[in-house]
């Protein structure tokens, strides 16, 4: 069953304009009252929304999913020597989607989210840290922190947000060590403020931007395209949502990379690992479907939508299968992340280590010319639909999971 945008925008939303702080677990309610985050649970696992923030208007909420029933191996805080964190962590992304190790150099991949994580920095260094990877400083000019103009005025710290921004700069820091990074925060979750950071970010020099958040679609999303997403030769990724069948905005933009999720599990096959659409429930899992007003890109050839169809590509995004991620601001250290938050800056590192999308390029179409270069997903659904194919996966296109998740990286060149 299609999931209505007031549907959705209850999914998304808390009861104030306050983000979820992680460390208590708890909102605040429209009388100031605490109220519990909705906790969904699938084999096992148990998670809440990282950041609900009011989902109304071009208000836009983010896509990240904190497990809650994590138990680690290693310390809570900081770097343990010789043993791995829960969740999958660098080594596994590498593997399951055939990608060679310390790739990105040249690169600049920016990651556009609102509100401040003032630990944002020192958190990176240790989940870099702790798997080996290079160092990435503002003192070495590898990393920058700017606020939505580019300035260095910081917008308002949000322990909500930063479990997402956590979760953004560790899967780009996975897939792509050795590129520079980023970090947009924009002043507030409206479009507006978030469509600024990411022509900040283009304008700084990311030929890579990736933006994990999305909302209800609406009129204004045209308008939208052509002031914040229309960027000939950059590669714009956006999570496709968390909340099941059901077109969101940015993702359905013609001018972005859509990005589904699926469940990522180790196996005895060839590739050594499965993967299937991931779906908690009828009101959670990765977003698909048709855009009410965004127009099809030339390179979409499905015909169950006359405008255009989500997704595009995917990876992993279900919390049972989660992925390793250090926060300490509204966060107590180790924890373990999903959501199409995950798969998004995941695919935006995969297209920095396929290089320098080509001038005037569309990167979105790049996967369409390569179809073969994917791992195509072809079990599971994330809700009921007609025609079939835009809610089921199976061979070739779906809706859940697009094309299908990397394969190396020749599906993200062009």
């Amino acid at each position: 069953m299609r999931i209505s945008a007031a549907a959705r925008r209850t999914g998304l939303a808390v009861t104030g304009a306050a983000a979820l702080a992680l460390s208590a677990f708890a909102t605040a309610g429209p009388a100031g009252a605490a109220t519990a985050p909705e906790v969904h649970s699938k084999d096992g696992t148990s998670w809440v929304r990282a950041c609900d923030t009011l989902a109304k208007g071009d208000t836009m909420a983010c896509h990240a999913l904190r497990v809650t029933s994590t138990v680690e191996a290693v310390q809570p805080l900081g770097v343990t020597p010789n043993l791995t964190p829960s969740g999958l962590g660098p080594a596994d992304l590498r593997s399951a989607y055939k990608l060679a190790a310390n790739g990105g150099a040249g690169m600049t991949i920016a990651i556009v989210d609102a509100y401040n994580d003032p630990n944002a920095e020192s958190d990176m260094a240790t989940y870099r840290a702790q798997y080996g990877l290079p160092a990435c400083t503002k003192a070495s000019g590898c990393f920058k922190q700017v606020n939505q103009t580019g300035g260095s005025s910081l917008p308002a710290n949000n322990s909500g947000w930063a479990g997402e921004i956590s979760l953004d700069l560790d899967m780009v820091s996975a897939v792509a060590p050795n590129a520079k990074i980023i970090l947009v925060e924009a002043s507030s979750a409206t479009m507006a403020n978030l469509g600024t950071s990411v022509n900040t970010a283009v304008s700084l020099g990311a030929k890579f931007v990736s933006n994990s958040y999305g909302g209800s679609e609406s009129s204004a999303d045209t308008s939208y395209d052509s002031s914040y997403f229309n960027h000939p030769g950059v590669a714009i990724t956006v999570s496709s949502g968390d909340s099941a069948y059901g077109a969101q905005y940015p993702a359905a933009s013609k001018y972005v990379t859509a990005v589904g999720g699926t469940a990522l599990k180790k196996d005895s096959s060839t590739r050594g690992w499965s993967e299937s659409v991931w779906l908690t429930n009828s009101t959670e899992g990765t977003g698909s479907g048709c855009s009410k007003y965004d127009a099809k890109p030339t390179w979409q050839k499905d015909t169950g939508c006359t405008k255009r169809t989500i997704a595009d590509v995917s990876a992993v995004a279900d919390p049972a299968t989660g992925v390793a991620v250090y926060q300490t601001y509204g966060g107590s250290g180790w924890a373990v992340y999903g959501g199409t938050s995950a798969s998004a800056p995941i695919i935006a590192g995969v297209y920095a280590l396929a290089g320098t999308p080509s001038a005037g390029s569309s990167p979105a179409s790049f996967p369409y010319a390569h179809t073969t270069s994917l791992f195509d997903v072809t079990t599971g659904s994330n809700g009921s639909c007609s025609p079939a194919y835009l809610c089921k996966a199976g061979t070739g296109y779906d809706g859940p999971t697009g094309l299908g998740t990397p394969n190396g990286t020749t599906a993200f060149k062009g």
